[in-house]
């Protein structure tokens, strides 16, 4: 038996105004996953547990079968350890983004224009990071250079500030009510003023500038952590698994649940990713002998926050086409039994362009015997009039494997 979980992150929204009152779901084309809903499970799984922030650090734990409330030690340690960071247990992480803010004096003053830099190359990332390196890095900071505009902060021996804001709630927001007031917030924050003065006339970002992109001329922290522990993935569960992604934080959980981390051309975490690629990758991998994959794709997610229903859409019309079709195809192809969950892990509505913990649409497909659906449909409202729930998020994992 082989199982795949298909996570568009994000893919969940609101009903629209802007989009005659329905959802990115309700219409997008998606014909193969709509054909699938009638002879699947679907429901809806709650992926955050209360109480707990709707990160895609919690909800793709959850969505994996682990207990974020067991094992969630902050964001940013998932991504050191996909960055290859062996951190030490009296470490303290942070996740550090590159941004761009307004150009007032006063760091107070500023505002968060993009949370990503206009999507700022690795390359160009690398450069700026290894700059700022060799002006913030000392005995107790030291930065280390990530993918795109996601990099981390490691403190020796450092305290967790607590009041730090994610960068893509706050895009279009004057800073100051989100700037942190703790002691520690206070040190790290004196770091992003630095980094402030140190990027704004950086060649690469006057480059940028002049070519109409946006600058990356700060770092923003946020998502602070401390060294994290999971369960191997095989004994936890029985089956050889790997995880396809092209963000840290999956490959970071990927690595620290020793599953195989698979490296796909590509892969950008965006619309324009290899989203063919990804899932004949995740066939290959099938085919050597793993029994699981995990194939994540952030480009809902990344619309969302961007407040983009075209590419929303669009995002979920390619999961549908290249990804739920070839993996589905290719596996009956082989003669396999088996069984492939499609989910988001988390709602991120382009009306609010960040991340919410309403309870996501699943879909649970079984090859040896079909389900007898109410579902006419993928959707937040499909799933929701079946009235099959998922309360406990990890839960949907056992649901996936015993079939």
């Amino acid at each position: 038996m082989k199982y795949v979980v298909i996570l568009g992150d994000g893919m969940a929204d609101y009903r629209q105004p802007s989009l005659n009152g329905k959802t990115p779901l309700m219409l997008a084309k998606k014909p193969y996953i709509d054909g699938l809903a009638s002879v699947s499970e679907v429901g809806l799984c709650r992926t955050v547990p209360c109480g707990m922030k709707p990160g895609s650090d919690v909800a793709n734990l959850s969505v994996l079968g682990y207990d974020p409330k067991e094992c969630y030690t902050g964001r940013s340690p998932l991504e050191a350890a996909s960055i290859g960071i062996n951190l030490k247990d009296t470490d303290v992480t942070a996740r550090a983004n590159l941004v761009t803010v307004s150009g007032e004096d006063d760091y107070s003053d500023k505002t968060m224009i993009d949370y990503s830099a206009g999507e700022i190359s690795t390359l160009e990332a690398k450069e700026l990071i290894e700059y700022l390196a060799t002006h913030l890095n000392d005995d107790i900071y030291t930065l280390y250079a990530g993918i795109s505009y996601r990099h981390c902060l490691v403190i020796d021996k450092g305290g967790i500030a607590g009041d730090f804001t994610p960068p893509h709630d706050i895009t279009g927001k004057p800073v100051k009510e989100y700037l942190p007031k703790s002691a520690q917030g206070k040190k790290l924050l004196a770091l992003m003023e630095k980094s402030y003065q140190l990027l704004k006339d950086h060649p690469i970002n006057l480059a940028r500038v002049k070519a109409g992109k946006n600058p990356a001329n700060s770092l923003w922290f946020w998502g602070e952590g401390t060294k994290p522990r999971l369960q191997n993935f095989e004994e936890k569960f029985g089956v050889k698994g790997g995880i396809i992604s092209a963000v840290d934080l999956l490959k970071g959980i990927g690595k620290l649940a020793d599953m195989r981390v698979i490296e796909v051309d590509g892969a950008t975490g965006n619309y324009d990713t290899n989203f063919i690629g990804k899932a004949n990758a995740c066939l290959d991998a099938l085919d050597s002998g793993l029994d699981f994959v995990y194939i994540h794709m952030e480009a809902p997610d990344e619309c969302g926050h961007h407040g983009d229903a075209k590419n929303k859409i669009y995002s979920i019309e390619q999961i549908d086409e290249k990804v739920v079709k070839t993996v589905v195809e290719g596996l009956k192809s082989r003669g396999e039994d088996f069984a492939v969950l499609i989910a988001p892990d988390h709602p991120t509505p382009i009306s609010i362009m960040t991340h919410c913990s309403d309870p996501v649409p699943y879909l649970l497909y079984n090859s040896k015997k079909a389900y007898q659906s109410t579902a006419t449909a993928y959707d937040e409202e499909q799933a929701e009039k079946t009235g099959n729930t998922v309360e406990v998020g990890y839960e949907l994992m056992k649901k996936l494997l015993s079939c």
